[in-house]
């Protein structure tokens, strides 16, 4: 296999991998009442502190409007609450509940231990490269889209 070759092939593998991460997020959620997507917003509010539909959205790379659809499960379920935002009337600020904060926390600290797990035998420096790579190929395919 030639070096493009392996090049298509690892982007062509990111898709296996986040299929197999998401499989594991999932069956460590059991029992939280998290799904994936409530998970994605609380990650992304425990990080932030506090975010508009908005930002959550321009942070996860999604729509505006299925974003919505997932903060409203995550009010639903009590694990985060809406604020009056007074730069923006219909746009509000959503938090973390102190709920939604110990299962957020919680669901990372069960995520760590997995990654902890199966980093045995990965050396440091060719994480460092992979990472350097999967986020230059990330880059570099978001501005070949733009191009188009």
């Amino acid at each position: 296999m030639n070096d493009l070759e392996k090049l298509y092939k690892l982007i062509w593998m990111s898709r296996p991998l986040m299929q197999a991460a998401e499989a594991v997020v999932e069956r460590g959620l059991d029992g939280t009442g998290l799904t994936v997507r409530a998970r994605a917003v609380l990650e992304v509010l425990y990080a932030k502190d506090k975010a508009t539909v908005p930002d959550i959205a321009e942070k996860l790379e999604i729509k505006r409007q299925y974003v919505q659809v997932m903060v409203n499960e995550t009010l639903a379920e009590g694990f985060t609450m809406k604020r009056e935002n007074p730069r923006h009337k219909r746009s509000s600020i959503i938090e973390l509940t102190d709920i939604g904060r110990a299962v957020i926390e919680g669901v990372i600290r069960r995520e760590m231990t997995v990654v902890s797990s199966i980093s045995a035998g990965l050396k440091a420096t060719d994480v460092d490269a992979a990472l350097e790579v999967v986020m230059t190929l990330t880059e570099k395919l978001k501005s070949e889209q733009g191009s188009n």
